[in-house]
């Protein structure tokens, strides 16, 4: 069966929709069925994922060697928690979507699982935000004033940081509940976040909140890694690190900076679509409440583009649980070192076979010059 032009699947892979004049999210009549593997596999994954990143940490934290890095390993795992913890709130509404050909009113006649899916997407969208920019500081402390980091930070101020955030991020997504801003079903129907709309101040407040916020921390997370990065850089240059312990603490320095910087990456994929979305959308006073009218007169209208946009904007974001572990997973130091021996190998055959080349060629020369 061919699908419908307007059918376009929600947030996390939801089951395609094709909207309706009245908005309420019914399942596309005559739309071709997405098989529930896909958000199901993209669950197992996560979970799969944020487990094993948890396990390893947990080694780690324990490992003698890793002394000195035990504040970045409480904020990886608290990051791989944070995730797993919004993958299991999450995923089960997904699914639960996915199967079910209803409209949204229902399987949530009351429209608290709505309230509950948009709060879970602020709280677990703004924490990974968050510790990424205390992983972020935390290393740039740790490399750029060693002694200060030495005499000051411990285990117990990281602790205290990730709990102020674990604290602060909830009770910020709770703000709805006492009248600032509101989260309300999105467009095509098959999930909630928070409402845009201009003719509400407080909506408008706090979605403009939502959005500064999360660029605030990618921003925050790009200085810091950059100073880190150009603090290696000059030590590197003037080779002051000369003792073994330095050597260590070197080692140990370079592999959570490519660590945070693969983290980094995945939060800014995920997350700047969306939003700098957001904040256009306030700018221009303008809201995805009208994406629901769509007819397939309208396709091809910008407006028409703009709602794909952001549900493709929502479905990068919602990859962020699943992509930050295997981050940590893939960049550990064990498949790095793997990974540079695989191309010192590729190097060194390369090299060989050119030399060999140059000295055929250098003999093809002497017996012709003689």
């Amino acid at each position: 069966m061919s699908r419908r032009p307007l059918c376009q699947p929600g947030p996390n892979g939801t089951e395609p929709m094709r909207p309706r004049g009245n908005g309420t999210g019914r399942a596309a009549e005559g739309c071709g069925a997405v098989s529930v593997a896909f958000p199901l596999t993209m669950m197992i994954t996560g979970i799969v994922g944020n487990a094993l990143a948890m396990l390893l940490v947990s080694r780690s934290y324990r490992a003698k060697e890793n002394r000195r890095k035990r504040s970045f390993l409480l904020c990886i795992g608290s990051l791989a928690l944070t995730d797993l913890t919004g993958q299991l709130l999450t995923s089960p509404i997904v699914i639960a979507v996915y199967l079910s050909d209803r409209a949204w009113t229902n399987v949530d006649p009351s429209g608290r699982l709505c309230a509950f899916f948009g709060f879970s997407m602020t709280v677990f969208g703004l924490c990974p935000l968050f510790i990424a920019s205390a992983m972020a500081a935390e290393r740039t402390l740790a490399i750029r004033a060693p002694h200060c980091y030495a005499s000051h930070m411990k285990t117990r101020v990281t602790k205290a940081v990730l709990l102020g955030i674990w604290l602060a991020v909830p009770a910020f997504a709770l703000l709805p509940l006492a009248g600032l801003g509101r989260y309300a079903l999105q467009w095509p129907g098959t999930w909630c976040f928070i409402s845009i709309e201009g003719q509400r101040p407080g909506s408008v407040l706090f979605a403009s909140a939502f959005a500064g916020l999360g660029l605030f921390s990618l921003l925050v997370t790009m200085a810091c890694n950059l100073a880190t990065i150009e603090a290696l850089v000059s030590r590197c240059r003037s080779k002051a690190a000369t003792s073994r312990s330095s050597k260590q603490w070197g080692r140990i320095a370079t592999e959570t900076l490519i660590q945070l910087l693969g983290i980094m990456c995945v939060l800014s994929a995920c997350w700047s679509p969306l939003l700098v979305m957001m904040l256009k959308m306030i700018f221009s006073r303008t809201s995805f409440e009208s994406c629901k009218g769509f007819s397939a007169e309208t396709q091809s209208s910008e407006l028409y583009k703009e709602c794909n946009f952001f549900l493709t904007a929502v479905r990068l974001a919602s990859l962020n649980q699943i992509l930050d572990p295997w981050v940590y997973l893939l960049l550990r130091k064990i498949l790095l070192q793997k990974f540079c021996q695989a191309a010192s190998a590729v190097s060194k055959c390369s090299n060989n076979e050119w030399k060999e080349r140059s000295i055929v060629l250098s003999d093809e020369i002497r017996r012709t010059a003689a």
